[in-house]
């Protein structure tokens, strides 16, 4: 089967009714990556030294030699920078991703994070590219990285972020380890389940907009009141969705030795004063969000189109399209994925393949569809879909006046255009669907033609919805 892989609908225009504890407007949700002492280093067995997210412009690796400029900056954050978010932050339910190999080389560091009740999710083994890791060795750098942090911290780590990721990290990690989340995701404001090294894994998304990594880039923050701004509008969007009815995260990612220099620090502080002074904000750890929502938002077990082979797709929409399998056996053979899994989504891939097929095939699919309280309906001889949609509009319980005047107007009808009159009946009621066949009967083929087959894909729309409601 030709199938793609990314799901690029989500949640789409109806996101899940999200209920917060003690029904808060927005969640706000803060990582403080630590990763200094776990960069690259050839101290630490690398080929070479970081060149990423630091204060120096241009930064390259130097193969086989220690960098001093580039330590000293990542020594920062350990030795002033994680104290002073540590201070201003202290109070706080947050999240750390610790890499392994630096909260190993961090005792007063992770002390002072147990103290603080932080959550102590895993960053890896070591804050390194993953990109270019055969599955086994990254396999194995997840195992020893959660035996790692167990060992440094006095438990195994609820939580998985590695950043730095592959397109194996997601499977892997939920295959290795077991999880409450994984935050290797950008891809939206809540949380969502995915299929992931065998099993339901729950994600809880990570940002890079709210992020201090933009101090470190060049298309980036250059001040403090920058971050400050983005960061304040960022809530109060997401806090007037929540305010609607709709709450999300606002999801804030620091690295201590970028958001621990004072003049960043100073407009986080203000940002957080911001965020405090609003009613209904709940300032969480990722593990209570997945926690909670893993409660509140199991996932669901359902039959996706996308995975169906290819007779029980056609046994499943065959009959949408009246008496025209063969739409459902063309759609089943294009590039379907996850974002075909909804009515929206199986809809959108039968009406590529009627478009496109020959109006002789499309005439056929016209001519399939039964008069309007027609000698069909009278002997009971319709499909199940056009039997509920004809009673649906009151064509089941027509005077024997109306079941005349329907049944003139369709022989006038067919003998003009060649098939029968075609009406979305869910639209409609029996004096619109009149009105319409007054109106229609007496335009040319080709605009009536056109019409018609714009009323089956109505009507396929219509039963689709139907059958996935159900």
């Amino acid at each position: 089967m030709n199938r793609y892989p990314r799901d690029m609908t989500g949640y789409g225009p109806k996101p899940p009714a999200v209920t917060w504890p003690n029904g808060a407007k927005i969640a706000v949700q803060i990582v403080l990556n630590y990763e200094e002492g776990g960069e690259n280093n050839i101290l630490h067995g690398d080929p070479a030294s970081e060149a990423f997210l630091s204060e120096i412009t241009g930064a390259a690796p130097w193969p086989g030699q220690r960098h001093w400029n580039m330590e000293s900056i990542y020594e920062y954050g350990s030795r002033a920078g994680f104290w002073r978010v540590h201070r201003l932050l202290g109070d706080l339910p947050i999240t750390v991703y610790g890499v392994a190999t630096a909260l190993a080389r961090a005792p007063e560091q992770v002390s002072a994070m147990k103290s603080s009740g932080w959550e102590i999710a895993s960053h890896g083994l070591k804050w390194i590219e993953h990109k270019d890791m055969s599955p086994d060795e990254e396999r194995a750098q997840i195992q020893e990285a959660i035996r790692l942090h167990t060992e440094v911290t006095g438990s195994a780590p609820r939580g998985w972020y590695t950043g730095r990721c592959s397109m194996n990290t997601v499977d892997l990690a939920a295959e290795v380890g077991d999880f409450a989340y994984i935050a290797d995701s950008y891809a939206d404001d809540l949380p969502y389940w995915v299929k992931a090294g065998g099993k339901d894994q729950l994600i809880v998304p990570y940002t890079m907009d709210c992020n201090d990594m933009r101090f470190a880039i060049q298309a980036g923050y250059t001040n403090g009141a920058q971050f400050e701004s983005y960061l304040k509008d960022s809530f109060d969007m997401l806090y007037e969705e929540g305010e609607a009815g709709h709450p999300a995260i606002l999801s804030i990612g620091l690295h201590c030795r970028l958001i621990g220099r004072p003049g960043r620090a100073k407009a986080l502080q203000r940002a957080i004063e911001h965020f405090q002074k609003h009613e209904g904000v709940w300032f969480a750890t990722r593990e209570q969000i997945a926690d909670h929502w893993a409660a509140a938002h199991p996932p669901v077990k359902t039959e996706r189109p996308s995975e169906m082979d290819r007779d029980r797709f056609v046994e499943a929409f065959g009959g949408i399209f009246e008496h025209s399998p063969w739409i459902a056996e063309g759609a089943h053979a294009l590039e379907l994925g996850e974002t075909h899994d909804t009515a929206v989504g199986v809809h959108h891939a039968l009406c590529r393949v009627f478009r496109t097929a020959s109006d002789e095939q499309r005439l056929g699919v016209l001519t399939a569809h039964p008069d309007l309280a027609g000698k069909l309906a009278a002997a009971g001889k319709l499909t199940a879909e056009s039997t509920a949609e004809q009673a649906g509009a009151g064509l089941d319980l027509l005077t024997d006046e109306e079941r005349a005047t329907f049944q003139d107007l369709n022989a006038q009808y067919v003998d003009r255009h060649g098939f029968p009159f075609i009406i979305a009946v869910k639209d409609n009621d029996k004096a619109s669907i009149l009105q319409a066949f007054h109106r229609r009967i007496g335009n040319d083929r080709d605009t009536e033609f056109a019409e018609a087959c714009r009323q089956v894909e109505r009507i396929a729309e219509l039963r689709l919805i139907e059958k996935f409601a159900s």
